[in-house]
């Protein structure tokens, strides 16, 4: 690609609509009319620009009666131009997002329901209401649990999910700041309680909690080994222990600003420190992974702690 063709597909790319209307057009076929419903540009003036761009080869259309449609020709598309509408689209400008917004309304409005195209990807796709925090909010409401100790809670955020179906909810933080916020969070629910506790030698008898979570903990104690022999021995027979950690990792540069002493665990390191403390290991694996760069891993792990079996019986002589 020479020198003119960079500038060529900067001042082509270098205007709002055109900009909109390839990002629009990047995963689906749109009509003249979908784009100019969606976008709010006059119909001359979409026209306009959708002729400019199949002239340089960015969209092709086809006709189906009256109407034309348009998709981006993605697959004949420069690098430059590639890499533009691709951070455009990863984007969270609002404009953008508007654009997204009104097409699926659009769609929907249509189809009676979500559009068909969301088949296959619901989790990459946006509906009103439909968020990660409310399906949380959603599968937490299935679940009935006993005395429950989070390590390493900050503010309560994440607990604060899970505190209505809790017997009991602990909350312990290195951090007092921490602590004094998630006290105030739970004001209202005396049967949680949070205190200022060291993972590597917490203040509770063992077998005190049916449940303990390490949410994103293990990578900032200083002694991981440690910090899990005391979690397991704080668990009840038959208890479970559930852990979120960053995955091993190369970008200590990102992670050490935010205090993390260790670049993350494999779920096989993970499952070496379970079995090492004598929990039984249920599963140990990457549940996802994150869609921007560096693109984080994250580890679930889950534990259970073996109930004593009956004892034997004697020997008859």
């Amino acid at each position: 690609m020479g020198l003119s063709e960079y500038i060529e597909t900067l001042n082509l790319l270098g205007d709002e609509s055109r900009i909109r209307l390839c990002v629009l057009l990047r995963e689906r076929e749109l009509r003249v009319t979908d784009l100019v419903r969606v976008t709010g540009i006059a119909q001359s003036r979409v026209s306009t620009h959708l002729g400019r761009l199949r002239e340089a080869g960015f969209v092709r259309d086809r006709r189906q009666g009256p109407q034309s449609f348009y998709t981006l020709a993605v697959d004949t598309l420069s690098g430059t131009a590639k890499a533009l509408l691709d951070d455009a689209t990863r984007s969270a400008d609002p404009t953008l997002e508007g654009d997204q917004r009104r097409l699926l309304e659009l769609d929907a409005e249509r189809r009676g329901g979500l559009p068909e195209s969301f088949a296959g990807e619901m989790e990459r796709r946006y509906s009103p209401g439909r968020t990660w925090q409310s399906l949380a909010a959603g599968i937490a409401a299935l679940l009935r649990l006993g005395d429950v100790l989070d390590v390493g809670s900050g503010d309560g955020a994440a607990a604060a999910s899970l505190a209505p179906y809790c017997r009991s909810l602990t909350c312990i933080d290195s951090s007092s700041r921490m602590i004094e916020s998630a006290k105030e969070r739970f004001s209202t629910q005396p049967h949680v309680r949070a205190q200022v506790a060291d993972v590597h030698d917490l203040p509770f008898r063992d077998a005190s909690f049916d449940a303990v979570l390490v949410f994103h903990t293990l990578t900032y104690a200083e002694r991981p080994p440690r910090a899990l022999e005391e979690c397991a021995r704080v668990l009840r027979p038959g208890g479970r222990l559930v852990i979120l950690s960053l995955d091993a990792h190369q970008h200590r540069e990102v992670t050490a600003p935010y205090g993390e002493r260790h670049p993350g665990f494999s779920p096989s390191d993970i499952r070496a420190m379970l079995t090492r403390v004598s929990l039984d290991v249920v599963a140990s694996d990457v549940a996802c992974r994150e869609s921007k760069k560096p693109h984080f891993q994250v580890v679930l792990a889950i534990a259970d702690k073996p109930t004593p079996g009956p004892p034997k019986s004697a020997k008859r002589v």
